[in-house]
Order: structure tokens, then sequence, then C-alpha cells
């Protein structure tokens, strides 16, 4: 230990109790082995057990050092009845969902078990307090005023959920019943900085064989705190720089041999970022307080498993869980999401079911769909991993095994084994199922193993009483995080709280602030908050204020070490790809090349592709995908089967549009406001199909796939339609589903255009006209002839031509795009474009 521990004022406080239990032990004549001390929480006894022996004098004799919570289980003997509060959120939410299907709200079970869950949990430890033989009629007593003022109907939820609660902790045998039976000669209580309801009732009970300490101080001058060295406040800029610089600190303090340094747990998610970088400089960290289970990387691997099983799953909620699952080839979950999204199946139920892969996920999927009692459920989820392959994963992993452990799928648990759910024989659907799996894993929290010798140990702030810390990290001081009046937790009232005994909001703000000023007693303790989040300002903590109000200045000392970087410019790439030939050129292809040079090179010769978002918002291009769907299945109809009416032409696209929404996968949900502006285009084009056909224009092929040679490379394309005409002959279509000012532009420049005349070298014939359609939502239909496409065409392949030969003599592709060009481009990432050195 070092000077700075062995000189902390918690020792001394250690100290006058021991002298003080010594005491009463002697002028009682009672045995160290008749002595029971109770301590606030469980790290507190191997100090006081340490404080003891430093102050024992050679005796070998040891009161008991205990918590309620140990000191019952070493007692033992309790068997909770199924009905009783069992602190476990699996077995618990199971519980209040069948409390309310007795009460007649089984239809809101789904909303109200995990409330009335935690309005029992916040009254366990009350009713816990109260002699079991007394504890019925306490629960009968206070039911009538726990009501009062809840009889109305907008209320009626509220109140039967608060009776239920209080029925149901005042109806259970808790493990810390046998302690009423308990008869130490002496029971001391120490008591922390907010009193344990259990503790006192057992003290109260004994009479004169109890009595009670405290670890607290009396709180100090405030100008203490402000003119001590070793307080250090910082102000950070926000959540990342908080992080940064409370981890500095801590290495700050391990430097100078202040082990082990206390980093207190105000905000869970702000710790989270501090432990991740003092994991990555390899030192050993005790947490104290755990994060939620639920957050694990085990916990959302199995919770993947269940969504991907659900009927209505989405293809992106299955290729998820098959990522997981060892049990499926890499090569062959990597092909299926390849050409799922390629084919942009949104839903699994839509995949094509040919492939061996599809069909052994379909069928493990099918295990997890048909209604079951919970613990067939259990049974079936367990096949369920082993068969993925994620069982191993799940048991090499601590937080794989806890997952495991408190669902019951355990070896030892479950089916063959001690089955703690037997008596739900309820059925569950799927749903039902996921969701109560769900709620056990976010009510669970995770510890993490404990190294032997920690060199940081994260805590909350309560649990600094009596231990000597010689530092203490303290981020997350702001009005937000760490309030000078907390709101109470649970959904009683005031006026509730104060008749079930409950805390009020007064004394935990009490509370809170002995915690706090026992946090500044520390040798070293460094303040940090954050003056920003989310673009808005943020306030420092009350306390912090307080501080700010003495003659106390922040520190300008920043613990982050700075390092120097050799500065390296970034200029713009201007690669060769002569040596990645290109066989096949299309007409989107060839504009990348003409927009930049770059990004043809990263696209098409790399083939460097983005994944496409199955699971994203409907926009305007998957519309004009549906219309161009739907109008091949309309013109090759009415093809076939020649109907000039306009009745009998409605019919007809309306059902092409019903046939390429269910074809595409679309859902009609999310369709809806494309599908209102359906009956105004539709009779814009029907106008606009009467008045081309008038011209002697006759339908001839659509999304025909064309290939031409051309040098070096092959022309690829697929063109919306080919229409022939007696006087233009044939008539190359383009449709559009953009503003007619765009199209308009694009008619005007045909030189920077290219679309057109890249669709018409995919033909050989030289009678040729080309043209864009326009569809628009809210415009008439409109051609929009493309005069000269002829020698366009010409001009066109002389280009592509000089363009292909230049990149096979080795020619630099520079990263040359602007505008739009590079607003929209995947290959900004590669090309850097945001980080050139200007010149």
């Amino acid at each position: 230990m070092n000077e700075i521990a062995k000189n902390h004022h918690a020792l001394a406080t250690w100290s006058d109790v021991i002298a003080r239990i010594r005491q009463e032990m002697a002028s009682r004549q009672v045995h160290a082995a008749d002595v029971v001390v109770l301590v606030p929480f469980a790290q507190l006894m191997q100090e006081a057990r340490a404080a003891w022996a430093s102050t024992g004098a050679g005796s070998q004799f040891v009161p008991r050092f205990e918590t309620t919570q140990n000191w019952s289980r070493s007692l033992g003997g309790f068997e909770a009845a199924n009905d009783d509060i069992h602190l476990d959120a699996g077995h618990d939410v199971l519980t209040a969902a069948s409390l309310l299907e007795r009460a007649g709200l089984g239809a809101h079970q789904a909303v109200l078990a995990p409330r009335l869950m935690e309005a029992a949990w916040s009254l366990a430890g009350v009713a816990a307090a109260v002699p079991p033989k007394e504890r019925t009629a306490w629960g009968a007593g206070l039911a009538p005023a726990i009501a009062a003022g809840m009889n109305i109907p907008a209320l009626a939820l509220e109140a039967a959920v608060a009776h239920i609660a209080l029925a149901w902790a005042a109806g259970s045998a808790y493990v810390s019943d046998v302690l009423f039976a308990a008869r130490p000669k002496l029971l001391i209580v120490i008591e922390g900085f907010q009193g344990e309801p259990l503790a006192q009732s057992l003290r109260e009970r004994l009479g004169e064989q109890g009595m009670a300490l405290t670890l607290v101080q009396t709180p100090p001058d405030a100008r203490e705190f402000s003119e001590r060295p070793g307080l250090a406040l910082h102000k950070a800029a926000d959540a990342e720089d908080e992080a940064q610089a409370a981890a500095a600190c801590v290495l700050s303090h391990l430097a100078e041999g202040r082990t082990p340094v206390a980093l207190v747990a105000v905000d869970r998610v702000l710790t989270r970022r501090v432990r991740a970088m003092l994991d990555g400089r390899g030192l050993a960290v005790r947490d104290e307080t755990g994060w939620k289970l639920s957050t694990t990387r085990a916990a959302a691997s199995l919770m993947s498993l269940l969504r991907a099983c659900a009927w209505d799953a989405s293809t992106d909620q299955v290729l998820d869980w098959l990522k997981s699952a060892p049990a499926f080839g890499v090569a062959d979950v990597t092909r299926l999401e390849a050409a799922s999204r390629k084919a942009g199946v949104r839903e699994w139920r839509r995949v094509d079911a040919g492939s061996e892969l599809v069909e052994a996920v379909n069928a493990l999927r099918e295990t997890l769909q048909r209604s079951r009692t919970l613990s067939e459920w259990l049974g079936d989820l367990r096949i369920a991993l082993q068969n993925s392959g994620q069982w191993p994963l799940l048991l090499q992993d601590s937080a794989g095994q806890s997952v495991l452990r408190v669902l019951r799928l355990a070896d030892g648990e479950g089916p063959g084994g001690s089955d703690v759910f037997e008596s739900f024989t309820g059925r569950q659907g799927a749903s039902a199922f996921a969701n109560w799996v769900s709620q056990t894993l976010e009510a669970e929290s995770y510890l993490p193993a404990h190294p032997e010798h920690a060199q940081v140990v994260i805590l909350p702030l309560s649990q600094l009483l009596g231990r000597a810390m010689p530092a203490v990290v303290l981020p997350g001081c702001d009005e937000v995080r760490l309030p000078v009046s907390p709101e109470p937790p649970g959904p009683w009232t005031p006026a509730q709280r104060g008749l079930l005994g409950l805390p009020s909001r007064e004394q935990l703000a009490a509370a809170n602030r002995l915690a706090w000023e026992h946090a500044l007693r520390a040798p070293f303790i460094e303040l940090l908050w954050r003056h920003s989040e989310t673009g808005e300002r943020l306030m420092p903590s009350g306390f912090v204020q307080e501080l700010l109000l003495q003659p106390v200045a922040l520190s300008t000392v920043d613990a982050r070490i700075e390092r120097s970087l050799e500065p390296r410019p970034c200029t713009m790439p201007a690669p060769r790809g002569d040596e990645l030939t290109v066989t096949k050129l299309s007409a989107s292809a060839y504009e990348d090349l003409r927009r930049c040079p770059y990004r043809f090179f990263a696209l098409r010769q790399l083939r460097l592709q983005e994944s496409e978002e199955l699971e994203g918002e409907l926009d305007k291009r998957d519309f004009g995908n549906w219309l161009h769907t739907l109008l091949k299945y309309f013109h090759e109809t009415l093809k076939s089967a020649p109907a000039p009416g306009l009745d009998e032409r409605v019919a007809m696209i309306n059902a092409s549009a019903q046939q390429a929404t269910t074809d595409l996968g679309l859902s009609e949900s999310e369709f809806l406001p494309f599908a209102a502006a359906w009956p105004g285009v539709r009779q814009r084009y029907l106008q606009w199909l009467q008045e081309h056909e008038a011209t002697g224009a006759v339908f001839g092929v659509a999304e025909a796939w064309k290939e031409m040679p051309l040098g070096r490379v092959t022309l690829i394309g697929k063109l919306d339609r080919i229409d022939h005409d007696p006087a233009a002959g044939m008539i190359v279509i383009d449709y559009k589903t953009e503003s007619t000012a765009t199209t308009h532009e694009r008619i005007n420049n045909p030189v920077e255009d290219t679309q057109l005349a890249f669709y018409a070298a995919l033909l050989p014939d030289d009678t040729l006209a080309a043209a864009y359609v326009n569809i628009g939502e809210r415009e008439p239909t409109k051609t929009w002839t493309q005069k000269g496409i002829v020698q366009l065409r010409r001009d066109l392949m002389d280009s592509i031509q000089h363009d292909m030969t230049r990149i096979v003599k080795g020619s630099p592709l520079p990263a040359m795009g602007e505008g739009k060009a590079c607003e929209f481009c995947a290959a900004r990432g590669l090309c850097r474009k945001d980080f050139w050195t200007k010149t």
C-alpha cells in the first residue's frame, strides 16, 4: 500500500469504528463469535476485516462482517414459491404477466408486465424489512391509501399496477426472512449515505442488542474543498473530449504511483468509452458496476437468431444472423448477400429458395416459429444455437455464459435439468418469446471477471465510502448526469413514497450530497464535465457550480500527452489503368469516365462497389424502377392482345402495376405516396400513348439487352424500349421520371449527355431516331426527341475508341470530377478529395 493510501481518511474512520466495536464488545462482555456487523455493500466486508486485523493486537477471533444478502445466503434454507418476487427478470416478468392475467388485464400484459415488475422490485426492499408474519397485514393496511386519488378512468391501469405490485410484494417471501429468527448477542449496523430498511428493522427488533455506527464523516466547510491542492476541475468540449481527458487523468495518477485509481461511473456510456481506452493500454481494470447484458456481443448474437426466425423477418435481419452463425459458410453467405442486394429483395420470404444455403436456413428458422410452452422454447432455442454453430461461441465467452445462465440454457438447467419455468405452462408465440428474452437480457447486468491486482476500480459514487482510494477520477459532472436532486426511481408519487417508506426526493438528494462531499475528501480527485452535447450548451452539476463559487480555478493542465505527427500531404490521385483490361462498356460506365476518370478506375476497373441497402425507405429511384417494370408488362400485354378502348387499357395497365409491385417486393404501405400519384401519372401516360400511336409509331420490344463490338471493347446495355415508325424507322426510347427542366437540359447539351447516343450505338440501323419520354408525377408525359442522333452516335463511337486507346497506353486517370459528379460519388472516400493539399 502506498503512502497516500496508508494515510487515507477512510482508514482513520475505520480505526474509529473498529475501536467503538471493540469497546461495545468489552462493555457488554460479548465474544467476537457472537457479533454480527452489517456493512452497506459487499466490497466493505473485506475492508472491515482488514481494519479489524490491523488493530487486532493478536486476537484470533473476528466478528461476522456481512451484508444482509450475504448473511441470508450463509444461513440458507430458503426456497421461493412460484409467485414470490425472485428479483430475477426472467422469472418475475412471467409472474407479472400471470398476475395481470388473473386480474383480468391479460390484454395489456405485454405493456404492463415490465411496469408491474419494476414497481414490485422497488417495493421489495421495503417489504423484506417487514417481519414475514406481519407482511400481509402491512400490505392490506396500505392498499386503500395507495389507491387514493387514482379512482378515475384515466388512471385505471396505473391504479391496477400499483395495487397488484403492493399485493405481490406483501405476499412474497424473501431470502432475508431467515434473519428475523437470528439472535446474535450484538448486531451492529454500519450505516452508509442512505439507510437500508432491512438492516434498520433488524436492529430495532433486537432492542438493546442492536446499535448503529456510521462511516460518514461530518461535512467540512466548503472552503476546505476549494483550497485543497489535490482537487482539479476540467471542462471538456464534448463527450469524446471528456472521455479522453478522464483516461489521461487515470494514466497520470498511475504514473505517479497512486494505485488503484477509482473511476466513478456516473455515466455508463462515458465510462465504457474510458474503459475501452484504458484496456487499450493494457491496464488491469476491476468493474464493480458492469453494464446491461443486452448490450454484449453474445446477447446481440442470440437476439439476431430470434429476429431472423420471425415469419416476417427482413433479408437484412437474416443476413445479420448468418454472419454470426459459423455453421453456414462465409463464402456462401457472402454470395447470398450480394445476390439479395443486387435483386433488392427486402423480405426474406421472397428470397429464391433454390440454393442449399437458403433451404438449410429456412429449415432452421421453421423450428422457432410455432407456438409452444416456455420450457419447450428454451429447449428448441438451445438446439437451434447448436445447429447454427453459435453455442460453442457462447460457451467460450464470459458474457455468453452469462446469457446462457440467465435464460436457463446452461448445462444442468432448462430441458433435462432444474427447470424453474416448468410451472409456466401457457403457450407463447415467437414474438412473445423473443420479447421475453429481450426483457430478461435488458434487466440483467454483466460483470466482467475481476483481475487479481486491479490498477483501476470502476465503482458508483456511493461506494467510495470506507475505501482507501489514493486518487479519484469523476467524469460526468454535468447537470444531467449528476443532478443535485435526483429523480426518485419507480412509478410512485411523492405521497405514495411517503406511505410506503420509500426514500423521498429530499432524502435522495441528502444522500447524494453526502456521497459527493465524501468523494471530495480523496487525496487527489479530478472532476470532469462537458460544456456541450449535440450542439446544445450543457451546464456543470450544481455541486460543481458550488465549488466554482469558491476561489478555485479550472485546471489548465491537460494530462493528455501531445504527439508529433509527420505531415503527409494528400494530392489528387492519377493512377494508370493499362493493366486492368476493359472488355465491356455500358452507358453508365462511360459516363463515369467522362465525369471523372478516377471514378471509372475505382468503380469500373477495380470493381469496387457500395453494398446496396435493403432496409432504406423507398425513394424516387424505386418509383422509376417500378414504372419501367409495369410499362414493360403493359406494352407486352397490349401487343399480344390489342385493346383500343381507354377503359380496357386502364384495367390492363392497373393489372401490370399490381404485378410489378408484387414482383419487386414493394411494401404497399411504404409505396403509398407513389401509389397516390399513380392515377394522374396513368391518365397522362395513356393520353401520350394515344398521341404517340397516332403518328404511326408501333411498340416493338421493352427492356431489350444489346451488345455491339467496337474496337477493343463491346458496348452493352439494356434499352427501355424500341418502337418502329414508318418514316423515322427504329425509335430508341428511354424513360425519365425527372423534372422536365432536367430533360430539356439533356437534349440541349447532347455533347455532355451521351446516353441516347450510346444506346443508338447499340443498334446497327442507319435509319434511326432517339428520344426521352418524360413521365412526371405532376407534369404531362412528353417526348423529347434528340436531333441528329446518327451523327451524335458516330462522334461518340470515335470518342470511345480514342479514350479506350489512351487507357491501354497508360494515360493517367485523375480525379477531375466537379459539382454533382463529386456530390454523389461512391469513390469520394478513395480519392480523398476533401483532404487534398491546396496549392
